[in-house]
């Protein structure tokens, strides 16, 4: 089967790594895959693709016209001269941007498209009301929507309240994860460490992570927190660590192009967030042997931990709650190993590549 595979990027972010994830599941299981990054400034490919994935750049199909007061008419046009050129047999769409855009350029069409909705639209910012609007509207013309948590489901369906089909669809674990390290690390001589990962933007609540754990720090002197990422509040963060006297326990020190390494060199994961679609970070520290506390937050963390049962799982703004099951973990080696073995074991059986495969499997076998 030949796939188009539309997505805005492929910069470091959480879409694109699962769309070069999937491209490769699809390739290894007989699929013709086309990627397409339709974004006008083009950019680099920040994840490595399987060897036998097309990888088109529409940018190099508009040249000097990406810089036209028309260029979203321009790339509608593009975009429709391709899929007319690939002839696929199924278009799949990550993003609400590029999935309006897909679904307008391919009116007309017989080619059956699956949108990918990438966060909780009852909590998301990200689509501005005329986004809004034209999800409601176009979606009706998709052959499936695909969320990638359970709790998305209820707000989709407010969303677009007579789309054809939706459907589920969590994000796979990449394929190339190291194995979870085994046993749990004794701090080498130096601090334990509690680390959290993502963009420093107000909606992951790092200032409030670092106001706990600044009252924990005096009764856990031997261990630090580390925040990876970058963003708009690195300044904000760091001031704020400077002003608690902190430095020598809390460190921001930015993007790292190695998570899974820094992952396996921490003692315990926290995922703090307001929001999220499906927490890439914290499926991949549980698979990597972590012990994990996450703040059920929409959406993800509730489904991911199985209710509490993998990780801790607080409730969201209950900052007491947070830091008792963070104290307890930080105390208690034998249940921080406990935590990493169950983990482990559980997101390894759900979100390994070849289920989620075998799930798209059966969407496929609907919409073609």
């Amino acid at each position: 089967m030949k796939i188009l595979l539309l997505v805005s990027s492929m910069h470091a972010g959480g879409a694109e790594r699962v769309a070069a994830t999937l491209s490769r599941g699809w390739v290894e299981h007989g699929h013709q895959v086309t990627l397409v990054p339709t974004y006008t400034g083009k950019g680099e490919l920040f994840y490595p693709l399987h060897a036998d994935v097309r990888l088109i750049w529409l940018a190099d199909r508009l040249g000097a016209r990406a810089r036209s007061p028309l260029v979203p008419l321009v790339k509608l046009r593009a975009l429709r001269q391709l899929v007319k050129e690939a002839r696929p047999d199924v278009i799949v769409s990550f993003l609400t941007n590029v999935n309006v855009m897909a679904l307008m350029a391919t009116v007309g069409m017989k080619v059956p498209v699956i949108v990918c909705e990438r966060t909780n639209p009852a909590v998301s910012s990200s689509a501005s009301p005329a986004l809004q609007w034209l999800r409601r509207h176009l979606y009706l013309r998709a052959a499936m929507v695909t969320v990638q948590a359970e709790g998305s489901v209820a707000a989709m369906k407010q969303q677009v309240r007579a789309m054809r089909r939706l459907a589920v669809v969590p994000n796979p674990l990449p394929p190339d994860l190291p194995p979870p390290r085994k046993g749990q690390r004794d701090g080498a001589g130096g601090r334990l460490r509690l680390v959290a990962m993502g963009r420093l933007v107000p909606s992951k609540r790092f200032g409030p992570l670092i106001a706990l754990f600044e009252r924990l720090a005096p009764r856990f002197p031997d261990w630090e927190l580390v925040i990876w990422g970058d963003g708009p509040l690195r300044e904000r963060l760091q001031g704020q660590v400077e002003s608690a006297g902190l430095t020598q326990q809390v460190r921001l020190p930015g993007r790292t192009p190695n998570p899974w390494a820094e992952l396996l060199a921490a003692d315990l994961f926290v995922l703090s967030s307001e929001v999220e679609g499906f927490p890439n970070a914290l499926i991949e520290a549980m698979a990597l042997g972590l012990p994990c506390v996450s703040v059920d937050c929409p959406s993800g963390p509730r489904e991911i931990t199985r209710d509490g049962q993998d990780a801790r799982l607080v409730p969201l703004h209950d900052e007491a709650a947070l830091e008792a099951a963070l104290a307890d973990l930080m105390s208690r080696p034998d249940e921080r190993l406990r935590l990493s073995q169950q983990g482990a074991n559980s997101v390894r059986e759900r979100f390994g590549l070849e289920q989620v495969i075998a799930q798209w499997e059966q969407l496929f076998s609907q919409v073609v």
